[in-house]
């Protein structure tokens, strides 16, 4: 389950940059307008992100959505995502298969009956049934929760935050090192986006844990719709196999996900490790 967050995540720092820079050019310095244009900007980039999830995913993965089923497992995907749609209580969601050997999917959209799941190939051919069956009911199961919505409102609350201290930063930096006493000189502005785009990294830190404590309910979710054990087999599955990771850009609302080799590893992964996901399973039985 890595692929939205990362994409999110991307897109959301590109789209705060141009925006700020776009602050810059007007000249919106003071702190009143500063903190106002800020909590705009912060919170309408992370929803900008947010509107474009779907397509980008679509885009970057190359995910074919299934209008028509051609054989009998698209038949039985749209049936299945249809019945876990309904007992969720959420609208049918696009649903879309994409080529890649990654044992993978995730599900993205702006809101709970306008979304989309999509798997790889390459879990539908290491999974059976069951597993896939769980592995579709974790997705519905982010859907369902929210979970996209209120990333991007801690997103939108982090954005802000860093546009503010960039700002600051680089006032500082202006008046302290270059001296410049009136106004804002080149070394505010410079700073100031050096600022942004550092802080931006590293304030995704708190959307990473955000996101790691989701994918505990999105895996519950899914032992609530499938079964337990069949969301246990899925994620032991994918213990098993050694595949790649989904494109780093994608990294979201997949279903993947490893313990990392170090703490800094640790504070940017997107989920939980899967031997950690699977004892909470066996806990909540």
């Amino acid at each position: 389950m890595r692929k939205t967050v990362t994409l999110f995540l991307a897109t959301n720092i590109a789209v705060l940059i141009v925006l700020s820079f776009t602050l810059q050019i007007f000249g919106v310095t003071h702190m009143g307008g500063l903190l106002t244009m800020a909590l705009i900007i912060g919170m309408g980039g992370a929803f900008i992100s947010l509107a474009m999830s779907k397509s980008m995913a679509k885009m970057t993965t190359g995910a074919q959505v299934i209008e028509t089923p051609t054989n009998s497992a698209e038949a039985w995907l749209l049936n299945t995502v249809q019945h876990q749609a309904s007992a969720a209580g959420i609208g049918m969601p696009e649903v879309a298969i994409y080529e890649s050997p990654d044992i993978n999917a995730f599900a993205t959209g702006m809101n709970r009956n306008n979304a989309l799941v999509a798997v790889s190939t390459g879990l539908l051919h290491a999974m059976d049934q069951d597993e896939v069956e769980a592995v579709l009911a974790h997705e519905v199961s982010h859907i369902a929760n929210g979970d996209m919505v209120t990333l991007t409102l801690i997103q939108g609350v982090v954005n802000t935050f860093v546009i503010v201290i960039a700002r600051v930063i680089g006032q500082v930096v202006d008046r302290a090192v270059f001296k410049n006493q009136g106004g804002h000189g080149i070394g505010y502005f410079v700073t100031s986006m050096i600022a942004e785009l550092v802080l931006a990294i590293l304030a995704s830190i708190i959307v990473m844990w955000f996101s790691r404590q989701r994918e505990f309910h999105a895996d519950a979710g899914s032992a609530r719709l499938a079964g337990t054990n069949k969301m246990i087999a899925a994620l032991q599955r994918l213990q098993m196999a050694h595949t790649g990771e989904l494109p780093e850009q994608l990294a979201a609302f997949g279903i993947h996900g490893s313990k990392g080799a170090s703490l800094i590893q640790y504070l940017f992964m997107s989920h939980p490790p899967l031997e950690d996901r699977i004892e909470a399973l066996r806990q909540n039985r």
